[in-house]
Formats: C-alpha cells, sequence, structure tokens
C-alpha cells in the first residue's frame, strides 16, 4: 500500500475494474457510500481522462481519510485503487501526490 500525500482538505479514490470484475466493482458501491461520508462518481465502462481502465471515482475528506482507506483496502479483493488529494493541481495529484492500493497503473497523462 502506496498512501497519498496527507494534509488536504478532500481526496479521491479511483476504483480501476474491468469487465470481469464489474460486479464486484458495482458491489463495493452500496457498502462505502453507507459506511462512509462520500460522494460516488458515475461508473465508467470505458477509459476516462487519464484513467486508463474502467474506473469510478469516491470522493471523501480528511477527516475520514484513515479509516476509507483502510476499508478500501481491506475489501478491495484484488481491485486496484488510484487515491490522490484535491489540491489543485491535476498532473501533481495523480502523480506525486498519488498513492496506490494494489499494483500500480501507468495513467495516461497526455
Amino acid at each position: 500500500m502506496m498512501l497519498p500525500s496527507r494534509g488536504f482538505e478532500r481526496y479521491h479514490a479511483h476504483v480501476y475494474f474491468d469487465e470481469t470484475s464489474l460486479a464486484f466493482a458495482q458491489s463495493l458501491r452500496e457498502p462505502v457510500s453507507n459506511k462512509f461520508n462520500v460522494e460516488l462518481g458515475q461508473m465508467h465502462t470505458k477509459p476516462v481522462g487519464p484513467h486508463p481502465c474502467w474506473s469510478y471515482q469516491i470522493l471523501f475528506s480528511q477527516d475520514e481519510f484513515d479509516e476509507i482507506i483502510a476499508w478500501l483496502d481491506a475489501n478491495r479483493q484484488g481491485l486496484t485503487i488510484l487515491l490522490h488529494p484535491e489540491a489543485g493541481s491535476f498532473l501533481i495529484d495523480h502523480t506525486q501526490r498519488a498513492g496506490w492500493l494494489g499494483e500500480p497503473i501507468e495513467l495516461n497523462l497526455t
């Protein structure tokens, strides 16, 4: 587990999946939404932005940082999750300030 930079107000977790893990990725949405004060983004079944895989976003605050990351790590069952702060610099937030649960995946930064 590589944690993202700390000390920011808001964070994103991008849950990566594909056609074989779609149902499981969907099944994580309700419990994470019920357990934490988060905003869930749309399920994308194509690469979007820098994300080279299908994904959805979970937005959460610094207040829940430790708990949500521990929960995601314990429940992700092999899914890769990109974690980063929402600090105002798209490139730096997704690279230098980012962390991973699972194997890092090369982002599309073009």
